[in-house]
């Protein structure tokens, strides 16, 4: 038991942070004000005595938090192939993961920004379609040896890889009620962060609805 005047906890303690549910350690104490704060888990965040609980006192529910590893096949400089654009080569610019996880479903979807080497037309390619032929420190000398010249970047025209149309309509299907949920949650509560989730929806749906617009046109 501590003594009066010192801190409850000590650095290095396993807390539950009991507001969230969520587990940590405590990596700084700080007196402010007469009373001793805790930071847990180099979070910058601090909180108080009463907020905190040893982990081996705890009763309620804990809430682990999700760690997703994304381990990237291709990066940027890579010139690569695209299925469905046979003697066809790209540059990779860019690549982003979305993650979706929904009540009864969840996947990440690994997304590369590519530029054609003979326009520096602009693709879209789920990393399923790419197959890689120079890595970025051998891709110029490659593109020289067989005569190829990486011109400036003229537009950012996607061109769109069909994706199942299946799939394609579940996400669709799931973001608009994701979309109804948060509209739901900002009209009751008027809170920026809603707002902000509504603004994010849509643009992956804008996304999405290029994506099946262009497939319905092949």
């Amino acid at each position: 038991m501590k003594n009066p005047g010192q801190p409850k906890y000590e650095i290095g303690d396993i807390v539950v942070v009991t507001k969230y549910g969520s587990v940590g350690k405590i990596t700084s104490i700080k007196m402010l004000d007469g009373q001793y704060l805790y930071e847990v888990n180099e979070s910058g965040g601090l909180f108080k005595e009463n907020g905190i609980m040893l982990l081996t006192d705890y009763k309620g529910e804990i809430f682990d938090k999700e760690q997703i590893d994304i381990e990237y096949k291709f990066f940027f400089g890579d010139l690569v192939q695209v299925k469905g654009y046979k003697d066809e080569l790209f540059k990779v610019v860019g690549f982003r993961t979305e993650i979706w996880r929904y009540q009864e479903d969840a996947w990440e979807d690994i997304i590369y920004e590519l530029t054609r080497v003979n326009d520096g037309e602009w693709l879209e390619a789920d990393e399923a379609e790419l197959i890689l032929v120079a890595d970025s420190e051998h891709a110029d000398a490659f593109l020289k040896k067989f005569g190829f010249v990486y011109p400036v970047k003229k537009t950012k025209k996607p061109l769109l890889i069909p994706a199942p149309k299946e799939q394609l309509s579940h996400k669709i299907d799931c973001l608009l009620d994701k979309y109804n949920d948060y509209k739901t949650l900002f009209l009751m509560f008027n809170d920026e962060k809603y707002l902000s989730n509504l603004h994010v929806i849509e643009k992956q749906l804008l996304n999405l609805s290029l994506y099946k617009n262009e497939n319905l046109k092949k």
